[in-house]
C-alpha cells in the first residue's frame, strides 16, 4: 500500500501535466527500455511514469543533490522497483556520470521537462550534446515545456511567464523553437515530433541524425 507523501516536495505543475505527458509516452515508447530523466525535481514524474511503464527502468537525476534522497523516498513509499537511486547531474558538467555511466549501453529515452526556460541558454546546448552522447542509436530525447515559435502567436500566459522569468534572472526565459532546433541539429539531433499540449506547452521528440556518434 502506498504511503503518504505530504512531507515530500510537491509541484502542482508536475501534478497537472503528468497525465497528458504520460499519454504521449505510452503512445511513443515500446514496452521496455532504459530511461534517463534530467532535472527530476520532486520526482513526481519519475514515479508516475515508472509505475505506468513497468517494463522500463527509470533513472532520475537532479542538479540539487539534496533532492535526490527525497526522490528515492517517494519511489520507496510507492514500492517501485524499477526506479534507480537518484543521482546528482548537472547538464553543464563535461561528464554526466564521472563514476561510470548509469546505463552501460546507453538510454532508450532521455526525458527533460521544464528545464530549458528556467536555466541559462548554455544548458540547452549542453542537454543536446549530452543526449547524443548517452542515447542509443534508436533512442529519443523528449522535452516538454513552453516555447516561442516564429509565425505562431504567443499566448498571453506564455508572454507574461516569459517576462516573469527574465525579471527573476535575465539568463532565463522561453526559448525559440527554431533556436533549439538549430542547436539540436548541430549536436546531432533532429526534431521528429512536435506535439501541442495543454496550457500552451509542447512535447518535442528528438532523434539522433543518421550516422551520429556521440561517443
Amino acid at each position: 500500500m502506498a504511503q503518504p507523501m505530504e512531507d515530500l516536495p510537491f509541484s502542482p505543475a508536475a501534478e497537472r501535466n503528468r497525465q497528458p505527458i504520460l499519454e504521449q509516452l505510452l503512445a511513443l515508447l515500446p514496452a521496455s527500455g532504459q530511461a534517463l530523466e534530467i532535472a527530476s525535481g520532486s520526482g513526481q514524474h519519475a514515479v508516475a511514469f515508472a509505475a505506468a511503464l513497468p517494463g522500463w527502468t527509470w533513472q532520475p537525476t537532479e542538479p540539487q543533490a539534496g533532492l535526490c534522497p527525497l526522490i528515492d523516498e517517494r519511489a520507496r513509499r510507492l514500492g517501485l522497483t524499477n526506479v534507480r537511486p537518484a543521482q546528482r547531474l548537472d547538464v553543464l558538467e563535461p561528464r554526466w556520470f564521472p563514476d561510470g555511466p548509469a546505463s552501460q549501453h546507453g538510454f532508450d529515452l532521455i526525458y527533460c521537462a521544464n528545464l530549458l526556460h528556467i536555466a541559462p541558454w548554455t544548458c540547452c546546448e549542453a542537454l543536446m550534446r549530452g543526449a547524443v552522447r548517452h542515447l542509443r542509436p534508436s533512442g529519443r530525447l523528449v522535452t516538454y515545456g513552453p516555447y516561442l515559435e516564429d509565425g505562431v502567436p504567443t499566448s498571453e500566459g506564455n508572454r507574461l511567464f516569459d517576462e516573469s522569468l527574465r525579471a527573476r534572472d535575465p539568463r532565463w526565459g522561453l526559448r525559440r523553437l527554431e533556436d533549439v532546433t538549430r542547436v539540436a541539429h548541430a549536436a546531432g539531433l533532429r526534431l521528429a515530433t512536435r506535439q501541442p499540449m495543454p496550457a500552451n506547452n509542447l512535447l518535442l521528440v528528438w532523434e539522433p541524425l543518421p550516422g551520429t556518434d556521440g561517443t
